[in-house]
Order: C-alpha cells, then sequence, then structure tokens
C-alpha cells in the first residue's frame, strides 16, 4: 500500500511538473528570505552547552561574580629588556584606552605602583641580601650617575674604577656581571650600532626575573555575535595599535594576540572556511561522480538542483528552529549534501535501469511512477531511520551536536520528499532518459557467487573482526580539550604556546570561592601541599613572609644609598663635545691601570670602546648618549621608591589588585595553577582530581574540559541506545519481521566495530568536532543496509550486480567526496571529523558489499 501510494505521488508529479517546481520555487524564496532575514552564526562556546548543569552553573557563577576575567583579548609582548615590554606595554595600553569603540576595559596587571614600590619585600631574604650588598657596594658609581645621568656620567663612574684600581682598591666580584652588560653596550655604541641599556638588569636583576619574560595587556572588547569573528574589529584595531609602537617597528619587542576571543574568533574563521570550501569543493566533485554513476547531464542536473534546494530548504528550517547556528551545527550542510545525495542517486539509477517486464520499450513517466513505487518506500525507511539517528541527540546536554541532529534530522525528511517530488518532476521536464545498457554490476556476478558459497568462512572472519572490534572498545581515547581542535598555526596559538612554561598563564586553572580570607589561607595551605599544583593565586599573596626582617634589611641600605640618589642637584645634558671629552678621560684612566686587570676582564673591552668613543663624530656619540642613558632616569626613580617600602597588610592591599580577589560580602577567590603538561589528558585529569580532593566545588578551566568530556560521551551514549532502539522500531514497522530488522542492524554493528578497529589502529582520538561522525555512521550504514534487506525480500537475487549496488557505491563515493573536502581542512578538529567519517564510510561499504551479500538467508528461489 505504501509503496503504491509513493509511486501515485511521483506519478502525479511528474504528470504536474510545472506546478510542482513552482511551489518549491515559492518555499525556496521564503526559505533565502528567512535564512538572511533570522539565521545568525554564534562563535560564543558557552552555549555548546545545557546551561543546567552543575559545572556550567558554577562557571557562569564565577562570571557574574568576577566579570573582569571574562571574555579577554590579551597582547603577550615580549622584549630584549625588560624596559622597553613594559614601554610598549604602557603605550599599547594608552592607545587602546582611548579606543572607546571597540575596548572597555584595558588593564596591565604587572605595572603596579604598589607591586614596584613593595617589589624587594616579595624576593627571598639570601636573594634580597646579595641584591642588596651589590646596590650598596655601587653607591659611588650610582651617586655619579644620580648627579649626571647621562654617557658623561657613566664615563665618569667607569674612571672612577680606573681611579680605584690606581689606589689599589679592588673592583668586587660580584661587579662582573655589570661591567660585561657595559662592556657589550659600549662595543656595539662604539662600532656605531648602540642599543638600548637595561638598566633594570644591571641594577636590580632579580626584581626584573619576579616579572616573567612577558608582558600583558588584557583587553575586554566589545563583540559583535552577529559576526563570524565577533572580536574581529577590536583585534584588527589592537594589532594597528601594536604595528605603530616604536619598539616593535625597531624589532626590539614582539606582541601577539591570544585570549579567548581572539582563539574563537580565529577558530570559527578557520571552520567556517573549510566548512564553505568543502560544500563548494562537495558539489562539484558529487557532480563528477554522478556522471559515472547515472551517464546522463539530463539526471545529473536535476539532481543538483534537487540537491541545492533540499539544502536551501533545511537552512529555511535552521532559521526558524534554532536562529543561530554553533561551532558544530554549522556542519550540517556537508552532512545534507553527503547524505541527501544518496537518496538521488538511489531514485535515479533504478529510474535509469527500469525495464518493463515484457519486454519492449517503456516511457519516461512509467518508469518514474514504477521507481517510485519501488525505491519510495525504501528510501522512506531509509530517511526516518538516518533522521532516528540524528533526531537521537536533541534531548540531550551537549547542546552543539543537539542543535545539528535536529537541523540534519528534519533534514534528511526534506531530502526525501524532494527526491520523491521535486526530483521526478525536474526529471520529467530535462527529458530524461533510460539507460541502454545494464544499469549494475554485472562483472560482479562471480563475486556474488563466491560469497554466496563461501558464506560461512566469510561470516567467521568478520565474527572475529567484530570480536577485535569489541575488544578495542576500552582503548578507546577521548580527547575534550578544545585547544587541540584548533588550528596551531595561528597567532593565538601560536601565542599560547609561548606562555605553556610560565603556570601563571596556563589556560587550566583551577578556581574556588571561600567565605571569607581565614578560610582561604587554609585552604592555600591544603592547595599548595598537592604534588599537582604549582601555586595559588590569592589576596593573600600580595603580604610578603618575614616583612620586619626583610623591611629592617631594605631600611639599612636606604639609610645609606638614599642620600647619595635624593637632593642632588642634576647637570645638564652634555653636548657631543663634553661626551667625547668624558670619554677620552675615563679611557686614560683605565688604560693605566689595564696591567693592573685580568686578561679577560671586561675593564679592557670598556677602555677600547671609551677610546673609540672619544673620537666618535657628533651624531655617533650623541646616538649612544641616547641608547645608554634611555632607561636610566626611570630606573634611578625606581631604585628610589623600591628602597621606600612600608609595611604590607591585607586591608592595606589597593582595590585594584583586591577587587580581583576579594568580593565586597568578603568572599575570597583562590586561582589554582597547575604543575606538569596539561595537554596530557592524563597530567590534567590527575590536576583535576586532586583540587576536587581538596574542594568540590572547584570551577575553572580544567573542571569545564574535563566535565565537557563527561557530558560529550554521556550524550553520545545516551544517544547512540535511543538512536538504535528508535532504528530498530522503524524497521520493524517497515519490515514486520525481526529476521528482517536484525539482517539490518547486524552489519549496522559491524560497520561501528570495524570503525573502532580503524579508530585505535590509525590512531584517531576522539573529539568534540570529529565525534558528529557517529550518528552519520547510523544513517549512513542503516540507508544502504535497508535498500540490500529491501531488495532480497522483493526477490532479487545477486545484490552486488542489482542497480542497487551501483547506487550505493556511487552514493558512497560521493558522500566521501563530501567528506574528504572536510579531512583537508586547516582546521585540526574539522580535519579529523573528515578522516573519521571516510573511516566510518569505508567500513559501512564493506559491511554492506560483502558482509550483507554473505549474511542473507538462503531462499528456496536461491541456485544452489
Amino acid at each position: 500500500m505504501l509503496a503504491n501510494f509513493i509511486g501515485s505521488i511521483v506519478s502525479f508529479c511528474t504528470r504536474r511538473a510545472w506546478i510542482v517546481i513552482f511551489l518549491f520555487t515559492l518555499l525556496t524564496a521564503g526559505s533565502l528570505f528567512l535564512t538572511v532575514q533570522r539565521l545568525g552564526v554564534t562563535t560564543d562556546t558557552d552555549e555548546m552547552f545545557a546551561a543546567s548543569l552543575p559545572w556550567k552553573q558554577r562557571g557562569a557563577e564565577l562570571s557574574r561574580l568576577f566579570p573582569q576575567n571574562d571574555d579577554l583579548m590579551v597582547a603577550i609582548i615580549k622584549a630584549d629588556m625588560p624596559e622597553q615590554g613594559r614601554a610598549t606595554a604602557r603605550e599599547l595600553a594608552k592607545i587602546l584606552r582611548a579606543d572607546h569603540k571597540n575596548f572597555h576595559t584595558v588593564r596591565l596587571p604587572d605595572d603596579s605602583p604598589f607591586l614596584e614600590n613593595h617589589g624587594l619585600l616579595y624576593l627571598d631574604k639570601p636573594v634580597l641580601g646579595s641584591l642588596l650588598d651589590s646596590i650598596v657596594a655601587a653607591q659611588p658609581f650610582l651617586g655619579t650617575l644620580s648627579a649626571d645621568p647621562s654617557a658623561r656620567g657613566i664615563f665618569s663612574a667607569l674612571g672612577l674604577m680606573g681611579e680605584g684600581l690606581s689606589a689599589g682598591e679592588d673592583i668586587p666580584e660580584s661587579f662582573t656581571p655589570e661591567l660585561q652588560g657595559f662592556a657589550k653596550a659600549l662595543h656595539e655604541a662604539a662600532e656605531g650600532h648602540p642599543q638600548d641599556l637595561s638598566w633594570q638588569n644591571l641594577l636590580a636583576g632579580p626584581l626584573a626575573n619576579m616579572a616573567g619574560d612577558y608582558q600583558y595587556v588584557l583587553t575586554q572588547p566589545h563583540q559583535d555575535f552577529g559576526s563570524l569573528q565577533p572580536g574581529g574589529e577590536a583585534s584588527a584595531a589592537m594589532r594597528r595599535a601594536i604595528d605603530s609602537l616604536p619598539f616593535v617597528k625597531s624589532g626590539n619587542a614582539i606582541a601577539m594576540i591570544t585570549g579567548p576571543v581572539q582563539l574563537s574568533d580565529e577558530e570559527f574563521s578557520t571552520v567556517a572556511h573549510g566548512m564553505g570550501l568543502g560544500l563548494l569543493t562537495s558539489l562539484v566533485l558529487v557532480a563528477c561522480w554522478l556522471v559515472l554513476a547515472v551517464r546522463s547531464v539530463r539526471v545529473i542536473v536535476p539532481i543538483l538542483i534537487t540537491l541545492v534546494i533540499g539544502l536551501l530548504l533545511t537552512t529555511g528550517f535552521a532559521a526558524i528552529a534554532v536562529g543561530k547556528l554553533n561551532l558544530i551545527s554549522v556542519a550540517f550542510a556537508v552532512l545534507f549534501v553527503g547524505i541527501a545525495v544518496d537518496f538521488a542517486i538511489q531514485f535515479s539509477v533504478r529510474f535509469r535501469g527500469q525495464r518493463p517486464a515484457s519486454g519492449g520499450d517503456m516511457s519516461p513517466a512509467d518508469a518514474l511512477a514504477e521507481t517510485g513505487r519501488e525505491t519510495g518506500h525504501q528510501i522512506l525507511v531509509a530517511s526516518l531511520a538516518t533522521a532516528a539517528g540524528f533526531l537521537a541527540f536533541v534531548p540531550t546536554n551537549f547542546v552543539g551536536v543537539a542543535q545539528l541532529g535536529l537541523i540534519a534530522g528534519i533534514g534528511m525528511i526534506i531530502a526525501f520528499l524532494c527526491t520523491m517530488t521535486l526530483l521526478p518532476s525536474l526529471l520529467c521536464l530535462f527529458r530524461a532518459r533510460l539507460s541502454r545498457g545494464e544499469p549494475g554490476f554485472r562483472k560482479l556476478a562471480g563475486a556474488d557467487r563466491l560469497l554466496r558459497r563461501f558464506r560461512k568462512p566469510v561470516l567467521a572472519f568478520f565474527a572475529l573482526l567484530a570480536l577485535l572490534g569489541l575488544a578495542l572498545i576500552p582503548r578507546l581515547s577521548f580527547d575534550a580539550d578544545p585547544l587541540h581542535t584548533k588550528n596551531p598555526d595561528t597567532e593565538g596559538m601560536r601565542a599560547l604556546h609561548l606562555l605553556e612554561q610560565d603556570p601563571r598563564a596556563s589556560p587550566y586553572d583551577g578556581e574556588v570561592i571561600v567565605p571569607n580570607l581565614k578560610i582561604a589561607a587554609e585552604r592555600v595551605k591544603q592547595f599548595e601541599a598537592l604534588p599537582s599544583v604549582s601555586s595559588v593565586m590569592w589576596l593573600g599573596m600580595f603580604v610578603p613572609e618575614n616583612q620586619t626582617e626583610k623591611l629592617a634589611m631594605i631600611q639599612d641600605t636606604a639609610s645609606i644609598l638614599l642620600p647619595t640618589l635624593v637632593g642632588q642637584e642634576v647637570q645638564p645634558a652634555p653636548d657631543a663635545n663634553a661626551l667625547r671629552a668624558s670619554a677620552a678621560a675615563a679611557s686614560g684612566k683605565l688604560g693605566a691601570v689595564l696591567d693592573k686587570t685580568a686578561p679577560g676582564s671586561p675593564l679592557r673591552d670598556i677602555q677600547k670602546s671609551l677610546a673609540l668613543l672619544a673620537k666618535a663624530p657628533d651624531a655617533q656619540i650623541l646616538a649612544a648618549n641616547t641608547a645608554l642613558t634611555r632607561f636610566l632616569p626611570e630606573q634611578l626613580a625606581q631604585l628610589v621608591d623600591v628602597l621606600q617600602p612600608t609595611p604590607v597588610t591585607l586591608e592595606g592591599i589597593p582595590q585594584d589588585i583586591a577587587r580581583d580577589y576579594v568580593l565586597p560580602d568578603g568572599r575570597a577567590l583562590l586561582k589554582i595553577l597547575p604543575k606538569g603538561r596539561m595537554s596530557d589528558s592524563k597530567v590534567l585529569y590527575h590536576f583535576l582530581s586532586d583540587m576536587l580532593s581538596v574542594d568540590k566545588n572547584t570551577a575553572g578551566t580544567a573542571l569545564e574540559v574535563v566535565e565537557s568530556a563527561h557530558t560529550m560521551v554521556h550524550a553520545f551514549s545516551t544517544a547512540a541506545i535511543s538512536a538504535l532502539v528508535m532504528i530498530a522500531i522503524i524497521l520493524f514497522v517497515a519490515l514486520r519481521r525481526l529476521l528482517d530488522m536484525v539482517l539490518v542492524l547486524a552489519p549496522l554493528m559491524l560497520s561501528a566495530l570495524l570503525t573502532v578497529i580503524l579508530i585505535v589502529t590509525v590512531p584517531e582520538t576522539l573529539n568534540f568536532a570529529n565525534i558528529i561522525a557517529l550518528p552519520l555512521l547510523l544513517g549512513v550504514g542503516v540507508s544502504f543496509n535497508i535498500y540490500f534487506v529491501m531488495n532480497w525480500r522483493a526477490g532479487i537475487k545477486s545484490p552486488l550486480t542489482s542497480p542497487t549496488a551501483r547506487a550505493v557505491l556511487f552514493s558512497a563515493l560521493t558522500t566521501g567526496t563530501a567528506f574528504g573536502s572536510l579531512a583537508a581542512s586547516q582546521h585540526p578538529g574539522t580535519a579529523s571529523m573528515g578522516r573519521l567519517l571516510l573511516m566510518s564510510l569505508a567500513c559501512t561499504l564493506l559491511a554492506t558489499l560483502t558482509f550483507i551479500p554473505a549474511l542473507l538467508p538462503k531462499r528456496k528461489i536461491d541456485a544452489e
């Protein structure tokens, strides 16, 4: 009854072809209107999982309480010396703060007057003592520079060393690194290539090391989530600002942009490019395969038109149903083309192969109606089963795939309707003809006979493979780390890799909110005792240990040094002649005592360079003066500042720092930083397990990565079981025999187990991008199997020589082409999805063309 009904629909559409095409034109126009007006794209990864999940709620609560830590775009600056990095960061922040169109907050987390003033208190006592001793020993040198912060003052101070050696005084061994720094800087200046001198490294090395190798500019950009790159304008503005900075232009500093906003923009740009290119490539290559499949332009063009219109109608449904596509659901277009083409090929190949039972000729209209009766119910069952495979994901908490499942599932129904109505109408209007030759693969008749003759060994072989697949299931690995599916060559990812060695900048951390600072102190001790924890950032870390002893040490040094640095009358800036005279004088004083220096002493190099500078032209000596003293006044002022710290208490920490760690109601935030290589899943899981052993309410990126993995695995497990149950019900209703249902499902399960073997062997790690291949495996696999089993029920004796085998093969090739284009994507997640789709498709085709012919029970009509 159903077959006749579908045949009647096909017959009606061929008789009223223009009306059908007109109606589809109206529907397509409406879909296009809805797509333009309502369909958007979001790159907000927070929307990939249900907001009701406990770990999502914890993250949302943290975002609400500490909004300054969300939606960040970060500039990472690395310079040849600390002063250049700090100056570059400050200038960049100044430019970005003035850009209210693209940025609403800009921060320099390491550039704090409070931290600079109290910097010495954060050093360990031995390191502090050594630094203070070297500063005291340099008092005469610093006094000279304070009175004359120019190259003249530097030359004069170096000349004093010559006088000291002449008087029999020794230069402290601790001065050697500083002298080597001067020797290198003076050599470059004497050669006519003056380089800035880092006074911070010379005078306060340990303090410079505390800040690390990078400077950070943290911004919260304005984002347009209706754009493919919501932070695109802000990123472009930041890049323009970076490129305009003096030290970036000179090559002394580099700056890279990263952060969640930048990474999301880069990822979606790569994904969208890959999907767009994949869709275009799919349509072109599908057309090529169709040439081989149906061998007629009059058939190929209707198939392609049907595909495009079906895709547009599905897109219109997406505009109504979801409104915004996400990073995963954007793949529906390629999936639609890959699967819907199977329906069209099945219909068209069977149409081309129609022959009247009594011989003679058959009109195209009659052939279309007969094709509808023969294939319509098969394609309907296949489309319903495929849709069930996708729709099973809709109720899950993995919103990204749930959305894809809804669009792709309904898309399968749309594809069926288009195949049974629009395609026959187009074939009629294009005057498609029946094939003159045999539509199937007659040369495979021998393979058919062999599979039937040796069916028991074939089935035994596949049974062994199935057992192997079952045994390998525990070896499947799932990686939910979103960073591993991003393109590592983008700027944001390259910048992130630079920071892997710095625990403070780790993208994996834990966050805990505790009731007050007293409890926070207890928790910190517990967390820091964990072997997987590097450190804990909290407000209390800004209160230095052993303050009394350190303050006394600093005050002793200040009493000696500050009178030398403060209140002196500063000499006017020297001209070229004064600089040359000072260089000549210093060179003479050092030259007179060279015999008292060791052969490798940096003073020998300094003397040679000073002698050359004493004869340098005006431009060279003035350039040397600028380079040598560019950062000197700032460093002298900072030295005065750090020698006058005050005791630090929790209450005295400035608000701009405290607000990142303490809420107005007294609750405190702890940020737990990991130890080890967090890109290793085992290390990450161990880190999270340790944190949860201390506080079950731990949140943060480490928890999100692990819990998202659990959510995805649970979603796919639940959906897979649900899909199999729904497919089984559909098959039982359609086939009405338990045996026939098993004949369809058995190859499906086998292809899944064969895919497991390939995944483990290749190997291919499952991730949140490629795991959508699994519902597709169910959909494509069940379609192919249904065609063969229903043909067997209809009495076809040689499945491999039938038009169905030809249609299945070319369906697989066209589908594989669509998915293969994804495998060539620059986006690792998309590429892995393409690879897994190809592997699952190959396994499905193998099971369909070899396992099913051997599996089908022998009938009375089969030859012995």
